[in-house]
C-alpha cells in the first residue's frame, strides 16, 4: 500500500467513523457557547448601564425645571453628586447644564447660561446656535433647560467591546418659573 493509499485509507475511516463525536463536538462548541454567554450578560449590562444614565439625566432636568429660585455652584454640585450616585457613575462622570432660548427673529438659539461639573467646557452662544438640528422646536423667547451628561462604561469583561462614554442630552421646560437663573 503506498503513501497515498494509507492516507487516503486513514481519512475515510475518520469520516465515516462515529466513536467519539458528542466529545470532539462538545470540545468545538463549548467556548463559542461560554463565549456567546458572557457576551450577552455584557450587552444587557451595557444596556441597563444607559437606561440609567438617561433615567438620571431626566431627574436632573426635572428638579431643575421645578425651580423657582435662582440656583448656584452649591446647588450644581449636589446636582453632580446625585448624578454620579443614581447612575452609579465613577468620580470622572460629568455635568452641563445650560438654559437656551428660542430667538426666531435670528432663527438661532441663544444661550443665558451655562456651567459643568467635571472635565467639559461650558457651552458659549457659537456652540449653543450649532446645535439648532439638536434641539427641539419651541415658539419665540421659550426657554430650555439642557442637561447633558456623561459617564465611563467599562464592560465587566472583556468580550471585544470597548470601554466607551455615555452621553445624554436631556431638554426640560422651565415649569413654575419663567426661566432658571443662575447665581454667581
Amino acid at each position: 500500500m503506498t503513501r497515498f493509499q494509507s492516507i487516503k485509507s486513514f481519512l475515510s475511516r475518520f469520516r465515516d467513523g462515529t466513536h467519539a463525536t458528542v466529545a470532539v463536538e462538545a470540545v468545538v462548541i463549548l467556548p463559542l457557547l461560554f463565549w456567546a454567554h458572557m457576551a450577552m450578560f455584557v450587552f444587557f449590562d451595557a444596556y441597563q448601564q444607559t437606561s440609567i444614565n438617561q433615567k438620571a439625566s431626566f431627574t436632573i432636568g426635572d428638579m431643575l425645571s421645578r425651580e423657582t429660585t435662582a440656583i448656584d455652584n452649591d446647588y450644581l454640585d449636589g446636582m453632580d453628586k446625585m448624578f454620579k450616585f443614581l447612575a452609579r457613575a465613577d468620580p470622572t462622570a460629568r455635568l452641563r447644564v445650560t438654559v437656551v432660548r428660542w430667538d426666531a427673529k435670528r432663527e438661532k438659539f441663544r444661550r443665558d447660561w451655562s456651567q459643568t461639573r467635571g472635565d467639559v467646557s461650558a457651552l458659549s452662544n457659537s456652540n449653543v446656535s450649532d446645535m439648532t438640528d439638536v434641539l427641539p422646536v419651541v415658539p419665540d423667547g421659550e426657554r430650555l433647560i439642557v442637561v447633558e451628561t456623561w459617564s465611563r462604561y467599562t464592560a465587566p469583561f472583556d468580550i471585544g467591546v470597548l470601554s466607551t462614554d455615555l452621553h445624554n442630552r436631556v431638554f426640560t421646560r422651565p415649569r413654575f418659573a419663567p426661566k432658571l437663573v443662575w447665581k454667581s
